[in-house]
């Protein structure tokens, strides 16, 4: 069973990408709202029962997608039209899921390979969605020494995945 703190800790930390996920998909923030809700009923109830996943972000983003993915099904045609989602959905969920899958590959790799603290600069600009500003308040650093540190692990990333 997961502890409150992890659980809150965990809601704190992700809810507000995977709102931001599930309301690409679904188009309306009530949704959206209702679909994370959701994800971390099932996630409390899976912890109770004894699963833990490894990754919790993986787990809960991949569980965010599917439950909109089930969503969308489940609408009829004239919802669909009516809520402007296109009547060729999986096309479209399919290009989502393929950007899914390239930001996590950047991240992962920017996890891994940046040292400190590009890595720590580089996940509060871009997972964490912090200004360069507030970066360099939190980090107590001159604005100029973030944005030189990120522009490095920009280019750095960039390098690898330049194709």
């Amino acid at each position: 069973m997961i502890d409150k703190t992890i659980l809150h800790s965990l809601f704190c930390q992700y809810y507000s990408e995977m709102k931001h996920l599930a309301r690409t998909l679904l188009y309306t923030e009530e949704e959206a709202e209702d679909t994370v809700q959701d994800v971390f009923v099932r996630f409390v109830e899976a912890s109770q029962k004894g699963a833990s996943p490894k990754n919790a972000e993986a787990y809960l983003m991949t569980a965010v997608r599917n439950s909109c993915i089930n969503r969308i099904r489940q609408k009829s045609l004239t919802e669909q039209v009516k809520n402007l989602y296109s009547i060729d959905a999986e096309a479209d969920l399919r290009y989502v899921e393929e950007r899914l899958e390239k930001l996590e590959t950047v991240c992962d790799y920017a996890e891994s390979h940046l040292t400190e603290p590009h890595r720590t600069i580089f996940r509060l600009r871009f997972k964490e969605g912090l200004t360069l500003n507030e970066i360099a308040l939190q980090l107590d650093m001159n604005l100029k020494t973030v944005f030189k540190y990120l522009s490095q692990s920009i280019q750095n990333v960039q390098k690898q995945f330049r194709h």
